[in-house]
């Protein structure tokens, strides 16, 4: 699997005129399946972005996770939106190839996995809609912008 996590002031998903999720700080979290995942990479992926520390801590240095933003055990937004363009391939021409994708069927049920084991292990998932027509609004904060990946064989 691959993630961009995309750390946030504010971040919210328009589908059709209408928010459908939004977080105050947190992180974007925008995530693809692809051929080959399963839910093992998924775990994995989650328990990476839930830990990694890419906050602010008093000192102004990057040593808190989403989960421990303030210091004090509050905890940050997650914004988890479905992305297989994640999976572009341009080494062929100019035309993108999403041939590394999971067929649609196998990235809604790993996106609707990954979406299920963040609530059960953090307090705040908002979600996109997977296969819509989003709008992505974002105040990246920073900016910091972390690629993930997750490989098959991991």
């Amino acid at each position: 699997m691959k993630a961009v996590l995309q750390r946030a002031a504010e971040a919210r998903v328009v589908v059709n005129g209408q928010t459908v999720g939004q977080i105050g700080r947190g992180l974007l979290v925008l995530v693809c399946a692809e051929r080959g995942d399963s839910e093992t990479q998924a775990d994995k992926l989650l328990a990476k972005l839930l830990k990694l520390r890419i906050f602010s801590d008093d000192a102004g240095k990057m040593n808190r996770s989403v989960q421990d933003l303030d210091g004090q055990g509050a905890c940050g937004g997650l914004l988890i939106v479905s992305q297989f363009t994640l999976a572009a391939d341009v080494s062929g021409g100019n035309r993108p190839s999403f041939t590394g994708a999971a067929t649609p069927e196998d990235g809604r049920r790993l996106y609707d996995y990954f979406v299920v084991q963040a609530r059960k292990l953090h307090p705040q998932v908002e979600t996109g809609r997977f296969a819509a027509d989003m709008q992505v609004h974002l105040v990246n904060d920073g900016p910091v912008t972390i690629p993930l990946h997750i490989a098959p064989d991991a």
